[in-house]
């Protein structure tokens, strides 16, 4: 399989951290840090997780900052609506006053079915309490993230 027959799925998620120098006060009111997920969309496999910037930046910033746009570029990678004007694949907009045209209201539930397994992802990786609430210093975030992705990868695969 190509690079570009790959479908990949990223998404973000807060959080909550205790070292103030590694997240900063974000729209759950916690100290939170912006912790970047790419996920195979087949294979449910995390690719990539970013180092963490703090929760108060946005999803679109985040990936622009990191290197992930280079290890994305020969592959289709469809994110939220928080990540527009990234050039990856977003959902339809819906204007004041108009619908969705049939078709987009149909690209919609299916983006949303391949979505969920990024959603899912998420939910697995926050079962381990060093991501419910870390106490780590300084990169101490980036590599219990970087660990629990690999234990996520081991249980997907077995």
């Amino acid at each position: 399989m190509t690079d570009t027959e790959r479908l990949w799925i990223v998404d973000g998620t807060l959080i909550p951290v205790r070292d103030r120098k590694v997240g900063a006060s974000s729209r759950n009111y916690r100290f939170s840090a912006n912790v970047q997920v790419i996920i195979d969309a087949e294979t449910r496999l995390v690719i990539a997780a970013a180092r963490p910037p703090p929760g108060n930046k946005a999803d679109a910033h985040v990936w622009r900052a990191s290197d992930r746009p280079a290890l994305a570029a020969a592959t289709t990678v469809i994110a939220d609506g928080a990540y527009l004007g990234t050039g990856l694949i977003v959902p339809h907009r819906k204007r004041a006053g108009r619908l969705l045209l049939r078709g987009q209201e149909e690209d919609h539930a299916e983006r949303r079915r391949v979505r969920a397994r990024v959603e899912h992802t998420f939910a697995r990786m926050r079962n381990w309490k060093i991501l419910r609430d870390c106490r780590r210093k300084g990169d101490g975030l980036h590599h219990a993230v970087q660990a629990v992705a690999t234990l996520h990868n081991l249980a997907v695969a077995r």
